[in-house]
């Protein structure tokens, strides 16, 4: 794949975008996960194992069965409102371990349009 000008500034463009959120946040990323973190989980009081950041290509969150949250080293570049929910959705897989209605409806207590925020979260790629 041969790379263009356009395509390469706009690279430098992206990452300055980046390096502006982050110097915006005040904080990195796993400082920032984790104040989120405990923000979210004051309304549903779930207790969780570790936290993780990766470096992952395929997903924003994930949670295991141990109760360990992993996010993507990546997060930071979404807008804020897009970190809270992707936070918010890992969060309430301690609760429910799938995507059944009752997981939704966990969702739906702290976040009403997640829908919305589901839609608009497809538009970034990891």
């Amino acid at each position: 794949m041969s790379l263009t000008f356009s395509h390469f500034k706009f690279r430098i463009v992206r990452r300055r975008v980046v390096r502006q959120r982050r110097k915006a946040l005040g904080v990195s990323t796993e400082e920032y996960v984790h104040a989120r973190l405990v923000y979210w989980n004051a309304f549903y009081n779930f207790s969780y194992n570790k936290v993780f950041i990766r470096n992952v290509r395929s997903r924003w969150g994930s949670c295991s069965s141990r109760g360990n949250l992993n996010f993507n080293s990546r997060i930071t570049r979404l807008p804020p409102e897009l970190i809270d929910y992707v936070i918010v959705h890992e969060l309430c897989h301690l609760g429910e371990f799938n995507h059944s209605q009752a997981f939704w409806d966990l969702v739906a207590k702290t976040m009403p349009e997640y829908k919305a925020m589901r839609q608009c979260l497809k538009k970034y790629r990891v």
